[in-house]
Protein backbone atom coordinates (compact mmCIF):
# COMPACT_ATOMS: atom_id res chain seq x y z
CA UNK A 1 0.00 0.00 0.00
CA UNK A 2 2.96 2.28 0.35
CA UNK A 3 3.43 2.19 -3.17
CA UNK A 4 0.54 2.38 -4.62
CA UNK A 5 -1.54 3.90 -2.43
CA UNK A 6 0.36 7.59 -3.75
CA UNK A 7 -0.69 5.96 -7.14
CA UNK A 8 -4.35 5.84 -6.15
CA UNK A 9 -4.95 9.16 -4.74
CA UNK A 10 -3.17 10.76 -7.69
CA UNK A 11 -5.44 8.89 -10.19
CA UNK A 12 -8.97 9.43 -8.45
CA UNK A 13 -8.10 13.15 -7.99
CA UNK A 14 -7.68 13.42 -11.54
CA UNK A 15 -10.73 11.73 -12.23
CA UNK A 16 -12.80 13.62 -9.57
CA UNK A 17 -11.16 16.81 -11.51
CA UNK A 18 -12.33 16.03 -14.89
CA UNK A 19 -16.11 14.71 -13.43
CA UNK A 20 -16.30 17.93 -11.52
CA UNK A 21 -15.05 20.74 -14.07
CA UNK A 22 -14.95 19.16 -17.83
CA UNK A 23 -18.10 20.24 -19.34
CA UNK A 24 -20.21 17.96 -22.03
CA UNK A 25 -19.50 14.49 -20.20
CA UNK A 26 -22.04 12.31 -20.90
CA UNK A 27 -21.94 8.02 -18.68
CA UNK A 28 -23.66 5.25 -20.62
CA UNK A 29 -27.45 4.89 -19.42
CA UNK A 30 -30.11 2.29 -19.83
CA UNK A 31 -32.31 5.32 -21.13
CA UNK A 32 -33.20 4.91 -24.85
CA UNK A 33 -30.56 7.61 -25.74
CA UNK A 34 -28.21 5.07 -24.50
CA UNK A 35 -26.38 7.29 -22.32
CA UNK A 36 -26.75 11.04 -20.07
CA UNK A 37 -24.95 13.73 -19.12
CA UNK A 38 -22.87 13.98 -15.99
CA UNK A 39 -24.29 17.22 -14.12
CA UNK A 40 -24.93 17.87 -11.00
CA UNK A 41 -28.94 17.69 -9.75
CA UNK A 42 -30.61 19.74 -7.77
CA UNK A 43 -34.36 18.93 -5.76
CA UNK A 44 -36.94 20.62 -6.26
CA UNK A 45 -36.22 22.98 -3.02
CA UNK A 46 -33.12 24.17 -4.69
CA UNK A 47 -34.26 24.18 -8.43
CA UNK A 48 -37.97 25.39 -7.85
CA UNK A 49 -40.67 23.05 -8.90
CA UNK A 50 -43.86 21.88 -8.29
CA UNK A 51 -44.93 20.29 -4.92
CA UNK A 52 -48.26 18.85 -4.65
CA UNK A 53 -50.50 16.11 -2.59
CA UNK A 54 -53.47 14.10 -3.56
CA UNK A 55 -55.64 11.80 -1.57
CA UNK A 56 -57.12 8.39 -2.81
CA UNK A 57 -60.94 8.58 -2.70
CA UNK A 58 -62.93 5.59 -1.63
CA UNK A 59 -64.65 3.86 -4.21
CA UNK A 60 -68.23 2.07 -3.15
CA UNK A 61 -67.28 2.41 0.51
CA UNK A 62 -63.91 0.45 0.03
CA UNK A 63 -60.90 2.43 1.00
CA UNK A 64 -57.97 2.22 -0.83
CA UNK A 65 -55.59 -0.51 1.07
CA UNK A 66 -51.37 0.27 1.40
CA UNK A 67 -50.78 -1.91 -1.80
CA UNK A 68 -53.76 0.17 -3.93
CA UNK A 69 -51.83 3.07 -2.75
CA UNK A 70 -48.47 1.38 -3.93
CA UNK A 71 -49.96 0.87 -7.88
CA UNK A 72 -51.35 4.46 -7.90
CA UNK A 73 -47.93 5.31 -7.11
CA UNK A 74 -46.29 3.66 -9.45
CA UNK A 75 -49.23 4.67 -12.08
CA UNK A 76 -48.16 8.65 -11.41
CA UNK A 77 -44.64 7.91 -11.73
CA UNK A 78 -45.12 6.71 -14.81
CA UNK A 79 -47.27 9.27 -15.73
CA UNK A 80 -44.62 11.90 -15.32
CA UNK A 81 -41.70 10.24 -16.31
CA UNK A 82 -43.29 10.75 -19.88
CA UNK A 83 -43.33 13.84 -19.52
CA UNK A 84 -39.78 14.36 -19.28
CA UNK A 85 -39.09 15.52 -15.68
CA UNK A 86 -36.40 14.91 -14.11
CA UNK A 87 -35.80 13.04 -10.92
CA UNK A 88 -39.34 13.38 -10.09
CA UNK A 89 -40.12 12.29 -6.31
CA UNK A 90 -43.36 10.62 -5.67
CA UNK A 91 -44.25 9.05 -1.97
CA UNK A 92 -46.61 7.82 -0.36
CA UNK A 93 -47.71 9.31 3.06
CA UNK A 94 -50.04 7.48 5.77
CA UNK A 95 -53.51 5.39 4.49
CA UNK A 96 -54.34 7.88 1.64
CA UNK A 97 -51.74 10.47 0.68
CA UNK A 98 -49.82 10.51 -2.56
CA UNK A 99 -47.27 13.58 -2.65
CA UNK A 100 -45.65 14.23 -5.88
CA UNK A 101 -42.06 16.90 -6.26
CA UNK A 102 -41.13 18.03 -9.76
CA UNK A 103 -38.11 19.55 -9.89
CA UNK A 104 -37.98 22.09 -12.60
CA UNK A 105 -41.05 21.90 -14.12
CA UNK A 106 -41.68 24.06 -17.41
CA UNK A 107 -45.73 23.46 -17.70
CA UNK A 108 -46.69 22.89 -13.96
CA UNK A 109 -50.48 23.31 -15.15
CA UNK A 110 -50.28 20.34 -17.67
CA UNK A 111 -48.88 17.66 -15.15
CA UNK A 112 -50.99 18.20 -12.58
CA UNK A 113 -54.06 18.00 -15.17
CA UNK A 114 -52.36 14.90 -16.49
CA UNK A 115 -51.46 12.68 -12.54
CA UNK A 116 -54.83 13.92 -11.58
CA UNK A 117 -57.13 12.15 -14.32
CA UNK A 118 -58.68 9.59 -12.98
CA UNK A 119 -57.98 7.50 -16.28
CA UNK A 120 -61.53 6.25 -16.88
CA UNK A 121 -60.14 4.72 -20.28
CA UNK A 122 -62.80 3.66 -23.20
CA UNK A 123 -62.83 2.79 -26.85
CA UNK A 124 -65.99 4.62 -28.01
CA UNK A 125 -67.54 4.36 -32.06
CA UNK A 126 -68.55 7.60 -33.28
CA UNK A 127 -70.03 6.42 -36.12
CA UNK A 128 -69.53 8.74 -39.19
CA UNK A 129 -69.18 12.06 -36.70
CA UNK A 130 -65.66 13.58 -36.51
CA UNK A 131 -64.20 14.88 -32.62
CA UNK A 132 -61.31 16.70 -31.80
CA UNK A 133 -58.92 16.32 -28.95
CA UNK A 134 -60.84 17.90 -25.91
CA UNK A 135 -64.11 17.31 -26.95
CA UNK A 136 -66.43 15.58 -24.20
CA UNK A 137 -68.72 12.75 -25.25
CA UNK A 138 -71.65 11.67 -24.20
CA UNK A 139 -72.06 7.94 -23.70
CA UNK A 140 -75.86 7.64 -23.81
CA UNK A 141 -75.21 8.64 -27.76
CA UNK A 142 -71.60 7.03 -28.35
CA UNK A 143 -71.92 3.87 -25.79
CA UNK A 144 -68.19 2.12 -25.31
CA UNK A 145 -67.69 -0.74 -27.29
CA UNK A 146 -65.37 -2.07 -24.63
CA UNK A 147 -63.01 -0.46 -21.68
CA UNK A 148 -59.08 0.16 -21.41
CA UNK A 149 -58.86 -2.70 -19.52
CA UNK A 150 -58.38 -4.44 -22.52
CA UNK A 151 -55.53 -2.63 -23.64
CA UNK A 152 -52.66 -5.26 -23.35
CA UNK A 153 -50.04 -2.64 -24.27
CA UNK A 154 -48.94 0.87 -26.17
CA UNK A 155 -45.92 2.07 -27.90
CA UNK A 156 -44.29 4.53 -30.45
CA UNK A 157 -43.28 3.17 -33.83
CA UNK A 158 -42.28 4.94 -37.00
CA UNK A 159 -44.05 3.84 -40.11
CA UNK A 160 -42.41 4.06 -43.69
CA UNK A 161 -44.53 5.83 -45.16
CA UNK A 162 -46.56 7.37 -42.17
CA UNK A 163 -43.76 8.62 -40.16
CA UNK A 164 -44.49 8.17 -36.14
CA UNK A 165 -47.43 6.22 -34.98
CA UNK A 166 -48.69 4.81 -31.93
CA UNK A 167 -49.02 1.15 -31.79
CA UNK A 168 -51.10 -0.59 -28.93
CA UNK A 169 -51.98 -4.65 -28.48
CA UNK A 170 -55.29 -5.46 -27.45
CA UNK A 171 -56.42 -8.13 -25.34
CA UNK A 172 -58.32 -11.39 -26.91
CA UNK A 173 -61.81 -9.95 -25.71
CA UNK A 174 -61.35 -6.40 -26.68
CA UNK A 175 -59.42 -7.52 -30.37
CA UNK A 176 -62.48 -10.40 -31.04
CA UNK A 177 -64.78 -7.02 -30.75
CA UNK A 178 -62.67 -5.02 -32.62
CA UNK A 179 -61.62 -6.67 -35.76
CA UNK A 180 -65.48 -7.61 -35.75
CA UNK A 181 -66.38 -3.87 -35.56
CA UNK A 182 -63.92 -2.21 -37.47
CA UNK A 183 -64.54 -5.01 -40.39
CA UNK A 184 -68.20 -3.62 -40.84
CA UNK A 185 -67.60 0.28 -39.80
CA UNK A 186 -64.67 1.30 -42.61
CA UNK A 187 -64.50 4.70 -43.19
CA UNK A 188 -66.27 6.32 -39.44
CA UNK A 189 -64.60 7.69 -36.53
CA UNK A 190 -63.46 5.65 -33.44
CA UNK A 191 -62.54 7.40 -30.24
CA UNK A 192 -60.15 6.73 -27.42
CA UNK A 193 -61.72 8.14 -24.40
CA UNK A 194 -60.55 9.30 -21.06
CA UNK A 195 -62.57 10.59 -18.29
CA UNK A 196 -65.24 11.19 -20.94
CA UNK A 197 -62.87 13.76 -23.37
CA UNK A 198 -61.43 12.29 -26.46
CA UNK A 199 -57.78 11.81 -26.69
CA UNK A 200 -57.75 10.77 -29.90
CA UNK A 201 -60.53 10.18 -32.97
CA UNK A 202 -58.21 8.13 -36.06
CA UNK A 203 -60.98 7.46 -38.74
CA UNK A 204 -60.86 3.54 -39.54
CA UNK A 205 -59.13 2.59 -42.74
CA UNK A 206 -59.80 -0.81 -42.85
CA UNK A 207 -60.65 -4.42 -40.95
CA UNK A 208 -58.17 -4.37 -38.13
CA UNK A 209 -58.18 -8.49 -36.88
CA UNK A 210 -55.68 -9.49 -34.25
CA UNK A 211 -55.65 -6.92 -32.19
CA UNK A 212 -52.54 -5.14 -33.41
CA UNK A 213 -53.74 -1.19 -33.62
CA UNK A 214 -51.85 1.36 -35.53
CA UNK A 215 -52.92 5.00 -34.75
CA UNK A 216 -51.29 7.51 -37.29
CA UNK A 217 -52.08 10.94 -38.54
CA UNK A 218 -52.50 11.66 -41.82
CA UNK A 219 -51.61 15.03 -44.16
CA UNK A 220 -48.59 15.70 -41.32
CA UNK A 221 -44.58 15.22 -42.41
CA UNK A 222 -43.43 12.94 -40.14
CA UNK A 223 -46.22 11.38 -38.59
CA UNK A 224 -47.26 12.13 -35.17
CA UNK A 225 -45.71 15.09 -33.12
CA UNK A 226 -43.76 13.81 -30.94
CA UNK A 227 -45.50 15.28 -27.93
CA UNK A 228 -48.66 13.97 -28.56
CA UNK A 229 -48.18 10.59 -29.78
CA UNK A 230 -45.90 10.50 -26.38
CA UNK A 231 -48.91 11.71 -24.07
CA UNK A 232 -51.34 9.25 -26.30
CA UNK A 233 -49.28 6.43 -25.63
CA UNK A 234 -48.96 7.47 -22.00
CA UNK A 235 -52.95 7.40 -21.58
CA UNK A 236 -53.03 4.27 -22.71
CA UNK A 237 -50.55 2.38 -20.86
CA UNK A 238 -50.78 4.52 -17.60
CA UNK A 239 -54.76 5.54 -17.74
CA UNK A 240 -56.16 3.89 -15.66
CA UNK A 241 -55.89 4.41 -11.73
CA UNK A 242 -57.65 1.95 -8.96
CA UNK A 243 -59.09 4.97 -7.13
CA UNK A 244 -59.77 8.40 -8.11
CA UNK A 245 -57.91 10.92 -6.78
CA UNK A 246 -58.40 14.57 -5.63
CA UNK A 247 -55.84 17.32 -5.14
CA UNK A 248 -55.35 18.95 -1.62
CA UNK A 249 -52.63 21.92 -1.96
CA UNK A 250 -49.64 22.39 -4.17
CA UNK A 251 -47.18 24.79 -3.82
CA UNK A 252 -44.86 26.02 -6.37
CA UNK A 253 -41.67 26.95 -5.37
CA UNK A 254 -39.94 30.00 -8.01
CA UNK A 255 -36.39 29.35 -9.74
CA UNK A 256 -35.27 32.20 -7.85
CA UNK A 257 -35.90 31.01 -4.52
CA UNK A 258 -34.48 27.92 -5.15
CA UNK A 259 -31.17 30.04 -6.69
CA UNK A 260 -31.50 31.99 -2.82
CA UNK A 261 -31.76 28.25 -1.43
CA UNK A 262 -29.29 27.31 -2.79
CA UNK A 263 -26.29 30.16 -2.42
CA UNK A 264 -27.42 30.30 1.32
CA UNK A 265 -27.25 26.69 1.49
CA UNK A 266 -23.53 26.28 -0.67
CA UNK A 267 -22.29 29.92 1.31
CA UNK A 268 -23.22 27.42 4.58
CA UNK A 269 -20.82 24.74 3.23
CA UNK A 270 -18.12 26.97 2.91
CA UNK A 271 -18.09 29.00 6.03
CA UNK A 272 -18.24 25.54 7.26
CA UNK A 273 -15.58 23.74 6.11
CA UNK A 274 -13.07 27.09 6.23
CA UNK A 275 -13.78 27.29 10.14
CA UNK A 276 -13.04 23.36 10.22
CA UNK A 277 -9.80 24.16 8.40
CA UNK A 278 -8.85 27.10 10.87
CA UNK A 279 -9.35 25.00 13.94
CA UNK A 280 -6.85 22.31 12.55
CA UNK A 281 -3.81 24.71 11.37
CA UNK A 282 -4.09 26.46 14.28
CA UNK A 283 -4.31 23.36 16.72
CA UNK A 284 -2.65 20.31 14.63
CA UNK A 285 -0.05 22.89 12.60
CA UNK A 286 1.41 20.52 9.57
CA UNK A 287 -0.99 17.33 10.43
CA UNK A 288 -3.91 20.03 10.39
CA UNK A 289 -2.65 21.54 7.24
CA UNK A 290 -2.98 18.01 5.61
CA UNK A 291 -5.88 17.09 6.65
CA UNK A 292 -7.10 19.89 5.20
CA UNK A 293 -5.97 19.36 1.79
CA UNK A 294 -7.45 15.54 2.21
CA UNK A 295 -10.58 17.47 3.35
CA UNK A 296 -10.55 19.68 0.10
CA UNK A 297 -9.77 16.01 -1.88
CA UNK A 298 -12.51 14.68 -0.54
CA UNK A 299 -14.69 17.15 -1.07
CA UNK A 300 -13.91 16.88 -4.75
CA UNK A 301 -14.03 13.51 -4.81
CA UNK A 302 -17.73 13.11 -3.30
CA UNK A 303 -18.96 15.96 -5.92
CA UNK A 304 -18.03 13.80 -8.51
CA UNK A 305 -19.72 10.58 -7.12
CA UNK A 306 -22.84 12.85 -6.54
CA UNK A 307 -22.54 14.07 -10.50
CA UNK A 308 -21.62 10.27 -11.61
CA UNK A 309 -24.46 8.24 -9.77
CA UNK A 310 -26.33 10.71 -9.84
CA UNK A 311 -27.95 11.99 -6.39
CA UNK A 312 -30.42 14.68 -6.30
CA UNK A 313 -28.74 17.41 -4.04
CA UNK A 314 -31.57 19.23 -1.62
CA UNK A 315 -31.27 21.23 1.15
CA UNK A 316 -31.54 17.86 3.81
CA UNK A 317 -28.85 16.73 1.26
CA UNK A 318 -26.21 19.58 1.93
CA UNK A 319 -26.93 19.16 5.26
CA UNK A 320 -25.93 15.83 5.37
CA UNK A 321 -22.80 16.52 3.16
CA UNK A 322 -21.61 19.30 5.81
CA UNK A 323 -21.69 16.61 8.78
CA UNK A 324 -19.80 14.10 7.24
CA UNK A 325 -17.16 16.72 6.67
CA UNK A 326 -16.99 17.13 10.42
CA UNK A 327 -17.14 13.42 10.56
CA UNK A 328 -13.72 13.18 8.15
CA UNK A 329 -11.80 15.34 10.25
CA UNK A 330 -12.90 13.28 13.50
CA UNK A 331 -11.09 10.72 12.03
CA UNK A 332 -8.06 12.80 11.52
CA UNK A 333 -8.47 14.20 15.24
CA UNK A 334 -8.29 10.89 16.46
CA UNK A 335 -5.36 10.24 14.47
CA UNK A 336 -3.33 12.82 15.19
CA UNK A 337 -3.74 12.85 19.14
CA UNK A 338 -2.62 9.49 18.85
CA UNK A 339 0.34 10.48 17.44
CA UNK A 340 1.00 13.48 20.05
CA UNK A 341 0.90 10.48 22.85
CA UNK A 342 2.79 8.21 21.07
CA UNK A 343 5.70 11.22 20.89
CA UNK A 344 4.82 12.25 24.76
CA UNK A 345 6.18 8.43 25.48
CA UNK A 346 9.71 8.70 23.20
CA UNK A 347 8.81 7.37 19.85
CA UNK A 348 10.52 9.04 17.30
CA UNK A 349 8.49 11.29 14.68
CA UNK A 350 7.95 8.38 12.11
CA UNK A 351 7.30 5.56 14.63
CA UNK A 352 4.24 7.88 16.09
CA UNK A 353 2.76 8.56 12.69
CA UNK A 354 2.28 4.74 12.06
CA UNK A 355 1.46 4.02 15.30
CA UNK A 356 -0.99 7.06 15.15
CA UNK A 357 -3.26 5.54 12.24
CA UNK A 358 -2.59 1.95 13.81
CA UNK A 359 -4.38 2.50 17.07
CA UNK A 360 -6.37 5.00 15.87
CA UNK A 361 -8.34 2.55 13.29
CA UNK A 362 -10.76 0.73 15.48
CA UNK A 363 -11.77 3.66 17.06
CA UNK A 364 -12.39 5.34 13.53
CA UNK A 365 -13.78 1.93 12.20
CA UNK A 366 -16.57 1.20 15.33
CA UNK A 367 -17.93 5.23 14.95
CA UNK A 368 -17.90 4.95 11.15
CA UNK A 369 -19.75 1.52 11.11
CA UNK A 370 -22.23 2.94 13.68
CA UNK A 371 -22.88 5.82 11.29
CA UNK A 372 -23.64 3.84 8.16
CA UNK A 373 -25.63 1.74 10.36
CA UNK A 374 -27.94 4.53 11.20
CA UNK A 375 -27.75 6.26 7.91
CA UNK A 376 -28.97 2.87 6.38
CA UNK A 377 -32.06 2.83 7.86
CA UNK A 378 -32.77 6.29 7.75
CA UNK A 379 -32.10 5.86 4.39
CA UNK A 380 -33.96 2.46 4.10
CA UNK A 381 -37.73 4.05 6.34
CA UNK A 382 -37.29 7.31 5.79
CA UNK A 383 -39.42 10.24 3.96
CA UNK A 384 -37.84 10.80 0.75
CA UNK A 385 -35.75 14.31 2.57
CA UNK A 386 -34.74 12.04 4.79
CA UNK A 387 -33.56 9.12 2.84
CA UNK A 388 -31.53 11.55 0.47
CA UNK A 389 -30.04 13.09 3.73
CA UNK A 390 -28.91 9.15 4.35
CA UNK A 391 -27.59 8.69 1.24
CA UNK A 392 -25.11 11.72 1.16
CA UNK A 393 -24.42 10.59 4.80
CA UNK A 394 -23.84 7.43 3.83
CA UNK A 395 -21.80 7.90 0.96
CA UNK A 396 -19.60 11.03 3.07
CA UNK A 397 -18.50 8.32 5.44
CA UNK A 398 -17.41 6.00 3.21
CA UNK A 399 -15.28 8.40 0.88
CA UNK A 400 -13.88 10.15 4.59
CA UNK A 401 -12.34 6.78 5.23
CA UNK A 402 -10.64 6.40 2.39
CA UNK A 403 -9.25 10.79 2.81
CA UNK A 404 -8.57 10.19 6.11
CA UNK A 405 -6.88 6.40 6.22
CA UNK A 406 -5.48 6.37 2.63
CA UNK A 407 -4.74 10.07 1.62
CA UNK A 408 -3.67 11.48 5.12
CA UNK A 409 -1.30 8.80 6.01
CA UNK A 410 0.61 8.71 2.14
CA UNK A 411 1.04 12.38 2.38
CA UNK A 412 2.25 12.06 5.79
CA UNK A 413 4.61 9.70 5.31
CA UNK A 414 6.00 11.79 2.98
CA UNK A 415 6.56 14.59 4.69
CA UNK A 416 7.80 13.51 7.50
CA UNK A 417 10.47 11.75 5.84
CA UNK A 418 11.87 15.46 5.21
CA UNK A 419 14.30 17.17 6.69
CA UNK A 420 12.06 20.71 7.30
CA UNK A 421 9.27 18.68 8.81
CA UNK A 422 11.38 17.25 11.41
CA UNK A 423 10.40 20.29 14.17
CA UNK A 424 8.51 20.16 17.44
CA UNK A 425 6.61 23.45 16.54
CA UNK A 426 5.13 22.03 13.56
CA UNK A 427 3.46 19.11 15.22
CA UNK A 428 2.30 21.14 18.53
CA UNK A 429 4.27 18.90 21.10
CA UNK A 430 7.70 20.62 23.20
CA UNK A 431 11.15 19.85 22.23
CA UNK A 432 11.21 17.43 25.39
CA UNK A 433 8.76 15.17 23.97
CA UNK A 434 10.10 15.19 20.30
CA UNK A 435 12.43 12.87 19.14
CA UNK A 436 13.10 13.57 15.12
CA UNK A 437 15.18 11.01 13.66
CA UNK A 438 14.10 7.69 11.80
CA UNK A 439 14.48 4.66 13.80
CA UNK A 440 15.40 6.34 17.15
CA UNK A 441 13.34 4.87 20.33
CA UNK A 442 12.06 6.38 23.15
CA UNK A 443 14.09 3.67 25.33
CA UNK A 444 17.33 4.64 23.51
CA UNK A 445 16.83 8.00 24.12
CA UNK A 446 16.25 7.63 27.94
CA UNK A 447 19.27 5.16 27.80
CA UNK A 448 21.27 7.94 26.51
CA UNK A 449 20.19 10.79 28.79
CA UNK A 450 21.03 8.35 32.32
CA UNK A 451 24.53 7.62 30.53
CA UNK A 452 25.37 10.96 29.97
CA UNK A 453 23.94 12.01 33.92
CA UNK A 454 26.51 9.34 35.13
Amino acid sequence: MRRSGPILILVIGILALIVDFVPGLAVPDSSEAGSRPIETKLGLDLRGGLRVEYRAEPVNGKAPRPEDLEVIRGIIESRVNSTGVSEPVITTQGSDRIVVELPGVSDPNAVRELVRQTGLLEFVPLGTTSKQKGEVVDPAQFPPLFPGTELSSATLGTDPTLGRVVNFQLKDDGAKKFADFTAKHIGEYFAIVLDGKVVSAPQIDGSIPGGNVQISQKGTIGGYPLKEATQLVTVLQFGSLPFPITELSNNTISATLGEQFLSQSLLAGVVGILLVMLFMFIYYRLPGVIASFALIYYSLVLLAIFRLVPVTLTLAGIAGFVLSIGMAVDANILIFERMKEEMRVGKSLPAAVEAGFGRAWNSILDSNVSSLITATILYLFGSSTIRGFALVLILGVLVSMFSAIVVTRSILRAVVARPWSRRAALYGVSEKEFVAGVGVTGRSRVRGEARSRV
